[in-house]
């Protein structure tokens, strides 16, 4: 048996493995140095696949030159690239770094100068890396069409390998990697990974030793190499097929993310999830295609094309939010389509290529650049204009565009049935299904879609809600008002300047503006304070009020560039205190930032979003000890309204000290007495703050043993759990995240 198929087989899961960790390493480290906003997103993942396209294609040109000199110079390019990529490892989170300390002294968050900066600063590093990274599959063809001559299946085979160590990379990262060692040592773990991979690859010349000048293995290494046309496609149609389904496919993934949220929730582990299956079933379709490319069979272009069209619309028709809530399905839904671009990619580069180098690398990139305008495309135009339905349907109707272009010559029975029930399900689609955007799901529903999220606001009176991609944020309780005014009162004196981050339903930025001077609002999602009006008929008139403000813009970001002091700042994080990114609200890192910002007298109010069903100790103890390594003084509360069991966390640089019921409401201006007892049915003051200040607990009763438990950007110990959770015994290795003091 030829050894050289297999170990370049093996290089390949692990520079797939190795892709993938940096991809989700790097835009984590993006989001905490820039913000989690949409354009930190676009640009990072634009870049990427950007790179991955110039790659390809100038490796591509490069391969070609390489193969003319001999096995030995393909598999050397190919081993010095793996190195160069390792480099990575290190250069990107130092260029995010300076780059970040360079922005702050570049013009307003808003300003054209600071997205353009900050665009520069992501896109440079990541688009360098990248490119290094596409180029790997030519350079690896051209040794494999120097040593095993007339061989034209070598693309499909280094793809199936890639794709298995992406699904790899996908669940390890998130399961072990990141909770047991931080983003940082992820990295290096993924940098040996190609130190590795680049030195086998020096090795590979010495397997190819004594076959390149081999007439009779060539011969017999061709003759079942061959890759028959079975697509009935021409050379322009596959490519254009290429860029489609690199286009949809991606376009469908942000479309997914969107839908499938108030199923699978927003914890890391759903997106993991979403992903590990996505690339399982897209490395299993294109094992099926290398084992009929192996029998000479492989399927018709119109048959793959007609099971792409009924495929690509289960994940919608099989989802609809009023039948179901089964995250198997959903997982379940989203297997044909991705086996399908498993099946149907490497055989349309194979056809194209037919194993030489620069082909692949052409016909590569241009499924990339669909990979690169399709997230663009759904997540700035069709998801806010048209919604998740409509972007779904819209994709899935690119496939019998096509079916009809390639005029099969005959309409077997498979390809009719499949494109039978793929308007049957387009129907369904369009007129029957329903997703968490449709108004119809609730009485009295308005519904608001931007770039970044779906918001969905109904009820009435005390009982409205909001939904932010189907997934329940904020109600109308007092514990969203005593957020403002409770903080305040450990103050002697009226705040000049309050700040409040995550507005939610405009509560606590409503009663904030009760006690005067400026209040500023921040959230990310444009379509939550566009939805103020909706659950307060005065929203007008508090935006009125002088020195109120809401800014669009993530709150670690809006914290960093801002050279305002604030008395108060006061976080009321998304739900659940598990989500994915929620961490960055969390860390040591932030409020060190925080801290910069308040005044001499100002003071922090984090809330904790626990519930009577958060049964997590750990990481409610881990968030208060952070908190308590930035400031000197920590003062905790219960919540206490049922059956909200979270805690205020007051902490601030001088010493707190919660006043008396008479001095507390002495302290409050009248028209935030009026506001706090809006909703308390003609409980006095003297009844009400009784029941709030004598909720205090002792801060050693929620501190840690381990003193270095908490939270950090590289150790988002509040997001990844499934170690601890699983694994009995010791467990220092994974709660040791804070440095010692």
């Amino acid at each position: 048996m030829n050894p050289i198929r297999p170990v370049a087989f093996l290089l390949f899961v692990v520079s797939g493995f190795c892709g993938l960790v940096y991809q989700i390493v790097w835009l984590r480290l993006a989001f905490a140095a820039f913000g989690i906003v949409t354009p930190v997103l676009s640009v990072l993942l634009s870049a990427f696949m950007a790179g991955l396209a110039l790659g390809s294609w100038l490796g591509g040109k490069l391969a070609r030159n390489l193969q003319a000199r001999g096995a030995a110079a393909g598999a050397i390019g190919y081993g010095l690239v793996e190195w160069g990529i390792a480099v990575g490892a290190v250069a990107v989170p130092w260029a995010f770094t300076t780059g970040e300390q360079s922005l702050l002294t570049v013009g307003d968050w808003s300003s054209g100068s600071y997205m353009t900066t900050s665009a520069l600063i992501i896109a440079g590093p990541i688009v360098v890396f990248a490119t290094l990274m596409g180029a790997t599959f030519p350079l690896m063809m051209a040794f494999l069409r120097a040593a095993m001559p007339g061989e034209e299946r070598t693309f499909s085979h280094l793809y199936l390998g890639n794709v298995i160590g992406a699904m790899l990379g996908a669940a390890t990262t998130a399961m072990v990697l990141v909770e047991s060692l931080g983003f940082r040592d992820t990295l290096l773990v993924a940098a040996a990974g190609n130190v590795l991979i680049g030195g086998g690859a020096m090795l590979l010349p010495m397997l190819a030793r004594g076959r390149t000048n081999d007439a009779a293995a060539a011969v017999a290494d061709a003759a079942p190499a061959v890759v028959p046309i079975a697509t009935g496609l021409t050379p322009r149609l596959r490519l254009w097929l290429l860029f489609a389904t690199g286009f949809t496919s991606m376009a469908m993934e942000v479309a997914w993310t969107r839908a499938f949220t108030p199923i699978l929730y927003t914890t890391i582990y759903a997106f993991a999830a979403v992903l590990t299956v996505y690339l399982a079933a897209t490395w299993i379709g294109s094992a099926i295609y290398r084992r009929h490319l192996r029998r000479g069979t492989p399927a018709s272009g119109a048959t793959v094309l007609a099971l792409l069209f009924v495929s690509s619309l289960l994940p919608l028709v099989l989802n609809d939010p009023a039948v179901h809530e089964s995250v198997t399905i959903v997982l379940l839904s989203i297997v044909p389509i991705s086996a399908l671009l498993g099946y149907l990619t490497p055989q349309l580069i194979d056809e194209h290529a037919r194993g030489e180098p620069a082909g692949a690398g052409f016909a590569y990139a241009v499924n990339v650049l669909g990979c690169i305008l399709g997230p663009l495309l759904a997540g700035y135009v069709l998801l806010p204009e048209v919604g998740v339905k409509w972007t779904l349907l819209l994709s899935a109707a690119v496939y019998p565009l096509f079916l009809l272009a390639a005029r099969p010559e005959r309409a077997n029975t498979l390809w009719r049935a499949a494109t039978t029930a793929g308007l049957l399900a387009l129907g369904l689609g369009a007129f029957v299904v329903r997703t968490h955007e449709d108004p119809s799901l609730h009485e009295g529903c308005e519904v608001r879609r931007d770039h970044v999220a779906t918001v969905v606001s109904f009820g009435e009176g005390r009982d409205k809600r909001m939904l932010v991609n189907g997934v329940g944020i904020t109600t109308l309780t007092p514990l969203t008002k005593v957020m403002a005014h409770m903080p305040l009162i450990m103050r002697e004196t009226p705040p000049e300047s309050t700040l409040v981050i995550c507005f939610g339903m405009g509560t606590t930025f409503r009663s904030l503006t009760t006690w005067g001077g400026r209040t500023t609002a921040v959230d990310l999602v444009p379509s939550v304070p566009a939805a103020f009006g909706y659950y307060w008929d005065d929203a007008a008139e508090v935006l009125a009020r002088p020195g109120a403000r809401i800014v669009v813009d993530d709150g670690r970001r809006f914290l960093k560039r801002t050279t305002e002091k604030f008395d108060l700042v006061t976080i009321d994080p998304p739900p659940p205190v598990e989500a994915g990114g929620s961490s960055l609200l969390y860390s040591q890192e932030f409020y060190e930032i925080l801290r910069q910002r308040l005044s001499p007298t100002g003071l922090l109010a984090q809330w904790y979003p626990a519930t009577a069903a958060d049964d997590n100790e750990l990481i409610k103890q881990a968030v208060v000890n952070t908190v308590s390594r930035v400031f000197r003084h920590v003062v905790v509360f219960r919540a206490y309204e049922p059956p909200h069991v979270g805690l205020h966390v007051f902490a601030a640089d001088w010493e707190i000290v919660p006043p008396s019921v008479e001095v507390a409401i002495a302290r409050m201006p009248e028209a935030a007495r009026k506001d706090l007892l809006e909703w308390t049915d003609g409980m006095p003051l003297q009844a009400a703050w009784p029941l709030a200040l004598g909720q205090r607990i002792e801060l050693e009763d929620v501190m840690p043993e381990n003193d270095r438990l908490g939270i950090t950007d590289d150790r988002p110990f509040n997001e990844y759990f499934l170690l601890r959770r699983w694994l009995t015994g010791p467990r220092d290795w994974l709660e040791n995240t804070l440095p010692p003091r």
